[in-house]
């Protein structure tokens, strides 16, 4: 089978002519150009000059468009760039955050450790240290739980205190566990005094995180605000002199405290055997050999 020619398409019969001819022109143009820079420079000079300046708009339009591409392209790369570090910047940033929180909750932590150490060589007696893991908020029964049980030496109705106060006492005893009543709870009647002058109180439970506070003698109100309020030690089970609360607010005839011994942010406690006046007063009381 023969091949098709351009012969055969005028269209292409005219396109292969005009490219002959193209062709042909530039040969005889560079020759042409070739000649008179040979055998007259100066005029190849000027003849290049003309060109120059005629070339000139378009070579410094082609100029503008290529910055301007350079510029758009460099631009977007440095946008993109910005973007990519304020993001690891942001990144940083938030990492930076959470290690500073936890360092300052394991600070937090270690000063509780320490003054609860303190606390426990200062303490006469103690039955055991534990942490406290949980407590309720929306109930209206207030409980913690600790992290030590009938193994380490705890007991129902043991006191519970913490660095900053009065806990609560423990009501259930497992082996490795035990659960305390707060002092914030309703069915939680302390035997209490005010710090600043002595004055017999009591102090129970608003069943909110807060405690109710009163006095035995009905007449004033002797409380005011910022008044702290120890144990008594009346009637055993606490010791005297354990913080409890501070009151920050009053009614006709009491008070409201808050408990200095928050359960939400103490991380240790330790548990006491209970307070026994009688047995004291027998250690403290001189003997008939020494009288």
């Amino acid at each position: 089978m023969a091949t098709a020619r351009p012969g055969w398409s005028r269209r292409a019969q005219y396109g292969l002519f005009f490219s002959f001819i193209a062709v042909i022109a530039g040969i005889v143009v560079g020759l042409v150009l070739l000649a008179v820079s040979i055998v007259a420079p100066k005029t190849f000079a000027g003849l290049r000059g003309v060109a120059l300046d005629a070339t000139a708009p378009i070579t410094g339009a082609l100029y503008e468009v290529t910055e301007t591409v350079n510029g758009l392209s460099s631009g977007a790369g440095n946008y993109w760039d910005a973007a990519r570090q304020n993001a690891q910047l942001r990144r940083d940033r938030d990492a930076m955050l959470r290690r500073m929180i936890e360092a300052k909750a394991i600070l937090q932590e270690n000063r509780q450790l320490k003054a609860t150490l303190q606390l426990r060589e200062r303490a006469e007696q103690t039955a055991a240290v534990g942490r406290i893991v949980g407590s309720s908020f929306n109930s209206s029964r207030r409980y913690a739980i600790l992290s030590a049980g009938t193994s380490d030496g705890v007991r129902a109705g043991m006191p519970v205190r913490s660095a900053d106060g009065l806990v609560g006492r423990v009501i259930d005893a497992g082996a490795i566990a035990s659960r305390v009543l707060l002092v914030s709870d309703r069915a939680n009647i302390v035997p209490a005094r005010l710090l600043r002058d002595g004055i017999p109180v009591i102090s129970q439970g608003r069943g909110d995180g807060t405690v109710d506070v009163r006095p035995l003698e009905v007449g004033r109100n002797p409380f005011r605000r910022g008044d702290i309020i120890i144990t008594s030690g009346t009637g055993g089970l606490y010791p005297p002199l354990v913080p409890i609360a501070r009151i920050v607010k009053l009614d006709d005839d009491g008070a409201v405290a808050i408990p200095l011994a928050d359960p939400s942010t103490t991380s240790f406690a330790i548990v006491q055997p209970p307070f026994e006046p009688a047995a004291v007063a027998a250690e403290t009381s001189p003997s008939t050999e020494e009288r």
